[in-house]
């Protein structure tokens, strides 16, 4: 049995001849008592501390565990953002750089395209001033034979009116 403050309370000791204060026994084993007592209200408020603090720090682990997992899980979701961002942007330029190699050989075709027609507009006037030449010539030509034949035609008359006139 262990002692409580009921049982240093309720002990009673056998009286002997010349034995102790009775009062002196009662008193100071009340104080005992007093003093079990206040020890174990202690000791009782103590155990509901710890176990509070132990709750708490349960609670507090569970969040520091919670907390971890959020952080990891935030870092693979960044971690997939930026991947997702990166092959994005591959994308991106990929498709852009496709778009700019249709352009430049639109561009690059459009003027082989604008070098054969110019190609094409120096042979016509070439061609044209040939044929302005030659017309010219020909012009040129008949004229000198029609200069030789007005010629020949007014020496003609003028011979003929000289016969006539004489």
């Amino acid at each position: 049995m262990g002692i409580t403050p009921t049982v240093v309370r309720q002990k009673e000791f056998s009286t002997r001849f010349r034995g102790f204060d009775i009062q002196e026994i009662d008193s100071f084993l009340e104080e005992v008592a007093r003093q079990i007592e206040d020890l174990n209200s202690k000791i009782e408020k103590n155990l509901m501390e710890k176990e509070r603090l132990y709750l708490e720090n349960q609670g507090y682990r569970e969040r520091e565990d919670t907390t971890k997992k959020s952080i990891i899980q935030s870092q693979n979701v960044l971690d997939q953002m930026k991947k997702n961002a990166e092959k994005s942007s591959q994308t991106i330029i990929a498709e852009a750089e496709v778009r700019a190699a249709k352009i430049l050989s639109r561009a690059h075709n459009r003027l082989s395209q604008l070098h054969n027609d110019i190609n094409e507009l120096k042979r016509q006037r070439i061609q044209l001033e040939m044929q302005i030449g030659s017309i010219l010539e020909y012009h040129s030509k008949m004229l000198e034979m029609t200069k030789d034949e007005n010629k020949a035609q007014d020496e003609t008359d003028s011979t003929v009116k000289f016969l006539n006139h004489g």
